[in-house]
This record gives structure tokens, sequence and C-alpha cells, in this order.
């Protein structure tokens, strides 16, 4: 599903940096079936990461690369080339609608740029632009879902994870890889279901349709009034403006860092929502060693970095 801001064969070793911490995943596999052989964290110091879309994000990338170095030390293996999950702040989304898509991937990259330069945030030709299909109109229209994100600041990044020896060679947002991770099971979802991933600095929402992203909307935390508010909001102009007929499930993405506060969240949004809210678990993409103790607070910390990898493997 996820455009990805980097497309290439995809390797075994996922790192995700935050504003708090480096997350390094390392899979193994078995045919098609993928295994988390290890994972490793690495606390970051305060504002050594400062998640934006048009400042840099790291004022010394060097300590961000120790950070990195550290964490896969941890997981050991000669590691040299590694997918890159960041935070969605970097990026901006659009869902776009074409009434007729030209017949040439150039064209169509070209007529992508152009659609998103009327409202990006800093000049496109500064831009890293990727996009992927999304739904299909009965009347032959097509929605694809767009990330622009600044050329500098994902290179920060990329700086981070080279000073720790590695090329990142696949790069994409936090919420498009657990997306990725529920999809990478077996069985899509049915119907339209509702993601939410609040962060210590962001959230996002996400409303798909099976497979397909249909709405996406990112603030920053507590700007706009309490997460479980947004939510309702946003359940009301699914209802209203894309002719929902009701979530068939809602998945949380939440980490638990502060005691209380996600289960808070989650019996606050089945309040509203009329629903059983469920934690986001990558397992049936990417099953977990009999030795690592699958928690719900780790499946939801390592969901973005296992999510990455699946996906990009079956698809390369």
């Amino acid at each position: 599903m996820s455009p990805g801001l980097f497309q290439s064969s995809p390797p075994d070793l996922a790192v995700e940096i935050d504003a708090e911490r480096v997350v390094a995943v390392r899979l193994a596999w078995r045919g098609a079936a993928a295994t988390v052989s290890a994972y490793a964290m690495e606390p970051l110091p305060a504002g050594a990461v400062v998640p934006s879309l048009v400042a840099p994000n790291m004022a010394d990338v060097a300590a961000v690369g120790r950070a990195v170095s550290a964490a896969v030390g941890k997981i050991g293996g000669r590691l040299r080339r590694t997918a890159l999950v960041v935070p969605d702040t970097v990026a901006k989304v659009s869902l776009i609608r074409f009434e007729k898509v030209p017949a040439s991937a150039t064209d169509l990259m070209e007529l992508v740029r152009w659609q998103v330069k009327k409202s990006a945030p800093f000049p496109v030709e500064q831009a890293i632009v990727s996009y992927t299909p999304g739904v299909r109109a009965a009347d032959g229209g097509q929605e694809f879902i767009v990330s622009m994100a600044r050329e500098d600041i994902v290179g920060q990044y990329e700086a981070a994870c080279a000073a720790a020896g590695l090329r990142a060679g696949l790069v994409d947002l936090a919420t498009f890889s657990i997306v990725n991770s529920v999809l990478a099971g077996a069985v899509v979802p049915d119907g339209d279901w509702l993601l939410v991933h609040p962060t210590p600095t962001y959230a996002t929402l996400a409303v798909l349709r099976g497979a397909d992203v249909i709405f996406f909307r990112n603030r920053a935390e507590e700007s706009e009034g309490p997460l479980a508010d947004i939510v309702h909001q946003t359940a009301m102009y699914y209802e209203d403006r894309l002719k929902g007929r009701g979530f068939s499930r809602v998945l949380l993405a939440g980490n638990g860092d502060v005691p209380g506060v996600i289960d808070a969240l989650r019996r606050a949004l089945e309040s509203r929502l009329q629903i059983t809210v469920e934690n986001v678990d990558p397992r049936p993409g990417a099953q977990m060693t009999d030795r690592i103790e699958a928690s719900p607070e780790l499946l939801a910390r390592l969901a973005p970095a296992v999510g990455i990898l699946p996906r990009e493997r079956k698809a390369a």
C-alpha cells in the first residue's frame, strides 16, 4: 500500500528513528514466512530529533548516528543495508484524484508534482515526491496517495544511518509502515477500518477501505484538542463526506510509554465510536521468536519497523 519515499530491493533490517528512540528490527525469512529474529532499542537525548516538515530535524546528526549504531550493535550480525522508518510529520501526505491517468509513468509523476505544488509548504524542486494508486472510482477516475518531503530533511535521517555504517535504500513513514504490518497478514481487513496512531509529538488517523487509504490526517499532539475528539470528528467526516457505512475495525497503535494513557484513550474511543478498539499486532506478517516476550506494548513499539519489511519484500 505504502508509497514509500524511496523504493529498492528490501533488506532484512529495519531502523525506526523517532523523537524519543531508535528501534532496530531484524527479520529472518523461511520462504515467504517472516520471523522477528532480534530487536533492540536505544533512547535518544531530549531534543536530538524534533520531527518537522519544514525545519531541520536534527541539530547533531552524529549523535543520532551513535544511537543508531548502538541499537544495531545490540542485534549483531553483518548488517549494511536497512529500511528506514521516519516520523509522519517529516512528510505531507495528500490524496489526489485524476479523472484520466497518463499512460507514461514519467508523465504521471510530472502531473502529480504539478498537483502537489499548489499546496506545497516548500518549493517542490526541493522535495522527494512519491505516490501509490488508491481507490479506483466507478467512472474510471483514480485516486493516488502522495507523500512529499524535503530532500534535505530526509537526508538527515539517511545520514544518521550512514554514520552507523548503514545505507538506507528504502524510506517510509511510521503510519504507512504500521498499515503495512496489518496488510502483511494473510487476510486484509474487510470493509472500512480506522487506524489511530498517537505518539508523544504527533497523532495520525488513517481510514482504509480494504487495502486502500481513503483518509489521512496528521496533527501535532494536543494542538487541536483531545485526540478522542479529533477521532470523533474524523468519524463524522467519514460518514458525511466519504459515504462511510461504519468501521469494521478500529486499531490503536499506541506504544503505552506513559502508564494508563493508552488504556484511557482506548476507553474514550470505544465510548465515542461504540466499537471494540484493538491493539495493532504485527505478528500476522512476522512472527516473534520464542525468546521474545510479545507484550502488547512491545508489539506496538515494533510495528513500524516490522511493517516496512514484509510488504516490500512481497512487492519486490
